[in-house]
């Protein structure tokens, strides 16, 4: 990885709107974690990441900067919400699932990319063992037909997608499925990699479609062209050195000056937490895995807590904190137009399916702005995500009449029409203005 972090910011620029000061942690929060790949080994194993801690309202970025992240470098990535543990004694999920969860992600990314490196030998097989099939059928019931002219009509068809839908009977592997040893806590046994060795593997039939039974049959044969055990050390040394964890809501585990009731347990979580944080070896069903070296990344809106409620040795992990701000007129503007999955863009193209051409304007993009920031300080302040309300209820009846039954029609979006279809919400906001 060798963006730098001006970059990253740039590339982050596309799909996030504001909030600078976050993205420039994390960008070099990432270059960091490139430059210490770049040294030698006794100086690498010195080098921890300096984990963040974001502020904010909900809907202004946080997760998003860390998702797209995670993406920009390929890392493995989870995201998890510090409410769903609980301390140790307690039912339920306990704070290592996390670093569980991570393996399963990191190794799920690598057997991805050593599948896609063999795809093509395997959908060979696979159109092989397909076109065996039908050519079996055929031959049942015409038996006069040449095998040569037969297997050359029934390839040309096959790649041609002419055969798509034809229903066939293809032999599969019957593998048992993974059980949970202890419920909620995501310890899974596979049966089949431990009865494999000592018993044959059974065979079940299915009856589907050609296109359906090549898709089954690429992966059973990329199965078997990958190398699992290189697959595993290589995911659990990425998930080591390369993971990220998003640990959100962790405002509310954040217990104020209390000593009894429910607070104890939230400051149990949080104890818990900590060495992981700080870094420890967890056990999962791959191997063990240290969590020196993962990229902790903590958010929360802290409302009615701050994160000076948090324990102080919990704070000292996160060394590095950064206020994201709530969302402006102007913000609102450039989320609606500037982003390349832009939510107008994703209306647009939603409703195209059904022949429906929509056409924002400017001026309605800026009073669909208005109304967002009107609503959101008025009542809850829910950042962008204010901004689906708002284009579901403009759109309701659009998406409703739409059937795709009629030819091409172009709507256009203008002020006029977002005040006749949200006038009812810009006017509750105006007299608002005149209430004590």
């Amino acid at each position: 990885m060798e963006m730098s972090p001006k970059q990253i910011v740039s590339e982050l620029d596309r799909y996030i709107i504001g909030q600078s000061e976050a993205k420039r942690a994390v960008a070099v929060a990432l270059r960091n974690r490139y430059r210490r790949s770049q040294l030698p080994d006794e100086i690498r194993d010195e080098i921890t990441p300096k984990n963040i801690i974001m502020k904010g309202p909900t809907g202004v970025g946080k997760t998003e900067i860390a998702r797209r992240l995670a993406k920009l470098v390929g890392a493995p990535f989870i995201k998890v919400e510090a409410t769903k543990f609980t301390e140790v004694g307690y039912v339920g999920r306990d704070v290592e699932s996390m670093i569980r969860d991570l393996a399963e992600t990191a190794i799920r990314l690598v057997k991805e990319e050593n599948m896609a490196t063999v795809e093509t030998r395997a959908r060979e097989k696979a159109e092989k063992s397909i076109a065996d099939a039908i050519i079996k059928a055929k031959k049942s019931k015409n038996a006069d037909t040449a095998d040569d002219i037969l297997t050359k009509n029934v390839y040309d068809e096959l790649r041609s997608g002419k055969l798509d839908n034809v229903i066939v009977d293809i032999e599969v592997d019957d593998l048992p499925k993974s059980m949970e040893l202890i419920p909620g806590s995501g310890a899974q046994i596979d049966l089949g990699s431990i009865m494999g060795g000592l018993m044959p593997k059974r065979k079940k039939h299915r009856k589907v479609t050609v296109k359906e039974g090549i898709k089954l049959l690429t992966e059973a044969e990329c199965e078997k062209l990958i190398d699992m055990d290189n697959i595993t050390a290589e995911g659990i040394r990425r998930a080591e050195q390369e993971g990220i964890i998003f640990i959100d809501e962790i405002d509310k585990i954040a217990a104020k000056g209390a000593s009894g009731g429910p607070d104890v347990s939230r400051e149990g979580v949080q104890r818990d937490i900590l060495p992981i944080v700080e870094g420890s070896t967890v056990m999962t069903r791959y191997g063990a895995i240290k969590t020196d070296y993962i990229l902790f990344i903590a958010s929360g809106a802290f409302h009615v807590s701050s994160v000076g409620d948090l324990i102080p040795e919990l704070q000292g992990r996160f060394p590095i904190r950064v206020d994201l701000k709530s969302l402006t007129y102007e913000d609102f503007v450039n989320i609606f137009t500037m982003p390349e999955n832009a939510i107008t863009k994703q209306y647009a193209h939603l409703l195209r399916v059904d022949n429906i051409e929509l056409v924002f304007k400017r001026d309605a993009i800026e009073a669909m702005s208005r109304i967002a920031v009107d609503e959101n300080s008025s009542s809850e302040d829910i950042g962008a995500r204010r901004l689906h309300t708002i284009m579901e209820r403009l759109l309701e009846d659009v998406s409703f009449n739409a059937s795709g039954d009629h030819p091409l029609i172009t709507i256009e979006i203008d002020e006029k029409y977002v005040l006749e279809h949200l006038g009812v919400q810009a006017a509750s906001q105006d007299l608002k203005k005149y209430i004590l």
